[in-house]
């Protein structure tokens, strides 16, 4: 009978040929050190380039590596929940295929898992990313940490740790979309961060772009909070009280003075900060309204087109 690993790694890979070799040597090195029972699961996230063939052949290599291929890409997320669906380990860590996370801070992980924390996150020390990809990346550590409840310094580094029970009920969320290193402190109870080391990108070209990074910040809000419709609800309350305030003033004005040109511009611009926020208002409704209409279509998360088990 094959032995139940104790450790799964999950591995979302998008065109990353260059680096998955030298990946997948210090994974197995690493993992065979730590002398306990272990899994490496590659989730081909539809790529293009000679992925496949590569994960295709370590799978031949090593019976302890896996593969899950998608008929397309859907994103990082997607393919680490894919992944959750595989993964029989006790502890399930999950790492990018880029080497900025060294492998070999695996065991750390699982040492601070193994004091009983049912998540551990990561920080990256001295982080080698360019400040296009730190301040979107600070902006959406700073509001996934007040919407989620819990703070924590790096919610953007994918090198986490969770226990086998917190994937499980991950995996009965049915959402179409959802960012997992939130969804999973909004479950667990015992939550721990460690320091981790941080690379340089040398091989292959990054999966996030500042914009991707911002579109990520949108999602969370709109994922995990109602919070943007509500203050957007208190911001036209407020403005509507200031809408009467103002046509009374120009009322009484009116009263006084009499007719007047001046001022027209004036009221041009304020008529145009209303319908600025008016739009404002709308489209935060138009993408909770999308989200509803994502999840009454019930479409699956994703397709997996290949199996290597």
């Amino acid at each position: 009978m094959e032995e139940k690993p104790y450790v799964s790694v999950l591995v979302p890979v998008l065109n990353e040929e260059e680096s998955l070799p030298e990946l997948n040597a210090r994974l197995i090195k690493v993992l065979n050190e730590m002398g306990k029972p272990y899994e490496i699961i590659y989730i081909n996230d539809g790529s293009t380039d000679n992925t496949p063939i590569i994960l295709e052949r370590f799978h031949n290599e090593n019976k302890n590596i896996k593969v899950i291929e998608f008929n397309r890409n859907y994103g990082q997320h997607m393919a680490l929940f894919g992944g959750f669906e595989y993964a029989k380990g006790d502890i399930i860590i999950t790492i990018d295929a880029d080497l900025q996370n060294p492998p070999e801070e695996i065991p750390k992980l699982v040492k601070k898992m193994e004091e009983g924390y049912e998540v551990v996150g990561t920080y990256r020390k001295d982080r080698k990313d360019s400040i296009f990809r730190t301040i979107p990346s600070y902006i959406v550590n700073k509001i996934t940490a007040r919407l989620v409840g819990v703070r924590l310094r790096d919610y953007g580094c994918m090198l986490r740790a969770y226990r086998s029970d917190i994937v499980e009920y991950m995996k009965m969320c049915p959402e179409s979309s959802s960012f997992i290193p939130a969804l999973a402190n909004t479950f667990a109870k015992k939550i721990a961060e460690i320091e981790v080391s941080h690379e340089e990108r040398k091989k292959g070209r990054t999966k996030y772009s500042p914009i991707k990074l911002l579109q990520l910040n949108f999602d969370l809000m709109t994922n995990f909070s109602l919070l943007p419709i509500q203050f957007i609800g208190m911001v036209g309350v407020g403005i509507a009280g200031l809408g009467i305030l103002f046509a009374l003033y120009l009322f009484v004005r009116r009263l006084l003075i009499g007719p007047e040109s001046e001022g027209l511009f004036t009221l041009f611009a304020i008529l145009f900060f209303f319908i600025g926020i008016q739009i404002l208002a709308l489209g935060i409704i138009g993408e909770y309204v999308g989200r509803i209409y994502q999840e009454v279509r019930r479409r699956p998360r994703y397709i997996i087109k290949r199996e290597l088990l």
